[in-house]
């Protein structure tokens, strides 16, 4: 079909050991997936009990990454930018209703993920029951390294999950106190939407989110995954 304008072009990240890139489809974020996050946000029942895991979403070009140091620019409309690492996957194959069992099948390799928030924005929009959609996907709101591919990395159930910013270490965790396992993120969200290749899931963050300023550098790593740097610009 032609188009009344050129289609934007495809979202792509770096793949280890590979000359070709990894096309981004969609990406979903899982919220408040460790107890120690959960409780410094004030999300007490959701440390004390698996409840339903609860999904948000960031669009395909919100994307800033690969190898190397990724200039990040500040976003509007905030004075209180939080930075959230997490590990990230991404999806080779899709489908819908899941099961665990079938999950990692899916799975074509895993990153270094940044979920950045404008976070008193979210939290006026909290404060009035009103979406917070604008407090996650803005533009560069999600930064990532180079994905490894199972096939060199396998899947990681647990190490260390890090960040640091000017050198100085902010978050410091382990795979596997998430309280939801990469399979039951993969399956749950497969009843909501069929999954498909190119989507990428955010599997959360451990405790130590907090403010950003220009000039900042942040390095952060997953063992087994890879690392991240990036600067906010």
């Amino acid at each position: 079909m032609n188009t009344v304008f050129a289609p934007y072009p495809v979202t792509a990240l770096p793949v280890l050991g590979v000359n070709q890139g990894f096309p981004v489809r969609r990406i979903f974020c899982v919220g408040r997936n460790y107890a120690d996050h959960a409780r410094e946000m004030g999300a007490i029942d959701q440390a004390e009990g698996r409840e339903p895991p609860f999904f948000f979403t960031k669009p395909a070009d919100a994307v800033v990454g690969g190898a190397g140091e990724n200039s990040v620019a500040y976003p509007p409309l905030t004075s209180n930018l939080h930075h959230e690492v997490e590990m990230v996957v991404a999806l080779g194959a899709g489908g819908a209703n899941v099961t665990v069992e079938a999950a990692n099948a899916l799975v074509f390799g895993y990153a270094v993920g940044l979920d950045l928030t404008r976070r008193d924005m979210q939290a006026r929009a909290k404060e009035k029951s009103h979406p917070w959609d604008m407090s996650k996907g803005f533009d560069q709101s999600a930064v990532l390294g180079p994905i490894c591919p199972v096939a060199s990395g396998g899947h990681p159930v647990a190490g260390r999950i890090w960040l640091t910013v000017n050198g100085q270490l902010r978050q410091s965790g382990d795979l596997s106190a998430m309280m939801w396992k990469v399979p039951e993120v993969i399956a749950n969200l497969s009843t909501m939407v069929r999954l498909e290749a190119g989507d990428l899931i955010y599997t959360g963050t451990p405790a130590g989110v907090g403010p950003l300023l220009r000039g900042d550098v942040l390095e952060g790593g997953v063992d087994g995954v890879g690392t991240l740097r990036a600067r906010i610009v």
